[in-house]
């Protein structure tokens, strides 16, 4: 067995991350916000594309009918007005390569919408009693198409890899006491250290970049992005006494994106109107 002392080791380690991260750096679109982008985007695409089949072939779809009609043209429309908007600024449209698909979830009890890595966008019928307009139902397309458009997916799991080869790494010279920590935490309260202290203000951080960016999607594809501060109110009112304390939660607090919501809405319509495609 060849052996290897610890600060040799260490300097390997530090070479081979550096190797593995250093070029693997992007950019999101128009935030400029750089993220870790260790896996390739197009093996996600096509691992979302074949769960969202499978999503299809088991879940009941409404497959026609006004509220199916509607999502499908709130969602060409910002598909066309994202890639014009690139294309005017002479940028790489980063939906060049999406394979764009809209279904309705025929459930009342979720009030959700999700898009996958690729375009893959899922809206359900609990989300309408929501929404109750064009206009706000526009503003969550556009906040889940912004997930894919900045590569979100990409970002997540080339963090978690990053953080799992860390903490094994360094479990390995402290004698296994990370995971003796992490361990004890979950049993006593139920929570991962990890998930709470690194995954959650991660995610709450690209929450906050869709929230800015569907909000940029839906002023481009000329709908009233007002009805956003509208829509949040009827969300923190149905989600009245059931959200987590922040710091337990993926997501801002409602009121904190109603904040910033009025923070940007000028901004956002002066500087991002309808564009003409």
């Amino acid at each position: 067995m060849y052996n290897i002392n610890r600060r040799k080791f260490l300097g390997l380690f530090s070479c081979g991350c550096c190797s593995l991260m250093l070029p693997s750096c992007s950019t999101v679109p128009i935030t400029e916000r750089k993220q870790l982008s260790i896996i390739p985007e197009y093996r996600i695409n096509q691992q979302a594309a074949s769960a969202y089949e499978n999503f299809r072939r088991k879940t009941k779809l409404i497959t026609s009918g006004r509220k199916l009609k509607e999502i499908k043209n709130i969602g060409k429309k910002m598909e066309k007005s994202v890639s014009a908007f690139f294309l005017k600024e002479g940028k790489d449209d980063p939906t060049k390569n999406f394979g764009w698909d809209y279904i309705l979830v025929d459930n009342d009890k979720v009030v959700n919408a999700w898009c996958m890595p690729g375009g893959k966008i899922a809206v359900y019928t609990g989300l309408l009693k929501v929404t109750k307009n064009t206009d706000a139902l526009s503003i969550v397309m556009g906040h889940e198409i912004a997930h894919a458009v900045a590569r979100h997916s990409v970002e997540r799991m080339s963090h978690a890899m990053t953080i799992n080869l860390g903490t094994t790494v360094a479990d390995i010279f402290l004698g296994g006491a990370i995971n003796r920590t992490r361990n004890t935490v979950g049993q006593n309260t139920g929570m991962d250290i990890f998930q709470l202290g690194i995954m959650n203000p991660f995610g709450r951080k690209q929450e906050t970049e869709a929230d800015y960016l569907g909000l940029i999607f839906s002023s481009l594809s000329g709908y009233d992005i007002r009805e956003s501060v509208k829509l949040w109110r009827r969300m923190a009112e149905k989600n009245k006494g059931k959200e987590p304390p922040v710091f337990l939660s993926t997501h801002p607090s409602s009121k904190k994106r109603i904040e910033n919501l009025n923070n940007w809405i000028s901004e956002v319509i002066i500087k991002y109107p309808p564009i003409k495609v």
